[in-house]
């Protein structure tokens, strides 16, 4: 333990730690957690600021490792600086940012450094990259881990867009040997797990049909296109040893296949989003476009079930699918459902959704629910304990939550670039207070985000 001096103290927080909770105060130096005692401010020399955190919660803050903010070529759809500054009021301190929607799509050494060079400008919490694996691009993987890349993105289904730049899905054998290829680097491989034969033949036998509406979007992705999805992933990991990581799982049966598949020895980590945790498909019919994705929500059971894993502790990392996009392509007027974005813009509800619902909601332990925000995120990517933990010698990534704190989120207190999120309107029961990278505070509740800090990159190489 460090004797001081602190460049902050947050005292009298109830601080949240593997394993449980305790009252203590954290002493913060140089950006590291420098010590954590039940009586700090009274005890140890000081020199800098003291926040008092009575009556809150210190959470590690979260990692979202799942987030599209659309650099470089496509920023007006949210960019880093909008995009970071709505993590950093939602508690989230760290993000890893997904390779499609950019222009063009970060799959070469080039695009990675433009895109890290437009984060170092603007981003205000700290970021990593997702490379990724797509055909013809399957020399480009040696020299995108040597810059640093561990994961790589690819797609089993048709990610959407236009044009001969977009993102593309992977065919089998360039799955096979891109896992071949990213295994001997090291690497991973996370995977949208969709049939594309299944799902694109449902869509076009409903559009032909002229069932258009969100219903039928829902009927022509079902569960049984993201079971086989999984299904082969994972037999393409058993024969080239190459660890996966699946992104926004949203059927209780894929999680299942994935637990047997860590029990009988396989390297794999599974991923859900806040919105497969609060809405379900009547949520999607009712609210229209704002509440598309892909895949789509599930039915109550599947949504209740998904809880019981979390509560069994079987998945490993919540994460948003932060999926923004202009208002005119959701909200265009006489628009197939199957043709608007389908894209939740929902980050910064992330943590305060996940505490509502699992934590003062069920009953979950809240140490268990930010094991899944902040633990989970930060082993995937080799990052703990720097991040992820409340802990000597960690970065001070702190996210204090008011637990008792009900509020309706209005558009106007969201940070995205583009106010819409079907989370607008909806009642949280707690409030993130206030929220620090590296011992800088960032977001302050009723004063919004702080300028002048920028975030670091954790990506080596």
């Amino acid at each position: 333990m460090m004797n001081g001096p602190f460049d902050r103290i947050v005292k009298n927080g109830t601080v949240v730690l593997p394993g449980g909770t305790r009252k203590l105060d954290i002493g913060i130096a140089d950006g590291k957690i420098a010590a954590l005692s039940e009586s700090l401010a009274s005890s140890e020399p000081w020199a800098g600021q003291v926040m008092d955190a009575e009556g809150c919660y210190v959470l590690p803050g979260m990692i979202d490792i799942h987030v599209h903010f659309n650099e470089p070529g496509l920023h007006d759809w949210e960019g880093f600086e909008s995009g970071s500054a709505s993590l950093a009021a939602g508690g989230i301190t760290s993000y890893a940012d997904m390779p499609l929607n950019g222009n063009p799509p970060t799959v070469t050494p080039d695009v990675l450094r433009l895109k890290q060079e437009r984060a170092a400008q603007s981003s205000v919490v700290d970021y990593l990259f997702w490379g990724g694996l797509m055909p013809g691009k399957l020399d480009q993987l040696e020299a995108m881990s040597k810059a640093g890349v561990i994961g790589f993105k690819a797609f089993m289904s048709s990610p959407g867009g236009e044009g001969e730049s977009r993102f593309r899905e992977t065919d089998d054998w360039t799955l096979l040997e891109g896992m071949k290829r990213i295994a001997k680097l090291g690497g991973f491989v996370a995977l949208h797990a969709e049939s594309d034969s299944i799902t694109a033949h449902l869509a076009a036998e409903a559009v032909a049909a002229g069932r258009l509406d969100a219903r039928a979007f829902i009927a022509s992705r079902p569960p049984i296109a993201e079971l086989e999805a999984v299904n082969k992933a994972l037999l393409f990991a058993e024969i080239t040893g190459c660890p996966l990581h699946f992104v926004h799982i949203s059927t209780v049966e894929a999680v299942e296949m994935i637990v047997r598949a860590k029990a009988n020895g396989l390297e794999v980590t599974v991923e859900t989003c806040p919105h497969y945790l609060y809405f379900t498909e009547e949520d999607m019919a009712e609210q229209g476009p704002v509440a598309k994705c892909a895949p789509p929500l599930r039915t109550v059971e599947q949504k209740e079930g998904l809880w019981r894993l979390i509560a069994e502790g079987k998945l490993d990392i919540i994460a948003s699918d932060h999926s923004p996009c202009p208002p005119e392509l959701k909200f265009g007027q006489d628009r197939s459902f199957f043709d608007v974005w389908g894209g939740i813009s929902g980050a910064q509800s992330s943590m305060e959704l996940i505490l509502h619902e699992g934590w003062i909601k069920r009953g979950i332990a809240i140490d268990k629910l930010s094991a899944l925000m902040s633990a989970g995120p930060a082993k995937r990517f080799g990052l703990y304990p720097q991040k992820g933990a409340i802990a000597i010698g960690s970065d001070a990534d702190l996210a204090i939550i008011h637990p008792d704190h009900p509020y309706t989120l209005r558009d106007a207190d969201l940070f995205y670039r583009h106010k819409h999120s079907p989370y607008s309107g909806k009642q949280f029961n707690c409030k993130v207070a206030a929220t620090l990278v590296r011992g800088e505070l960032v977001y302050v509740e009723g004063q919004g985000v702080k300028g002048g800090f920028r975030g670091r990159g954790l990506m080596s190489g």
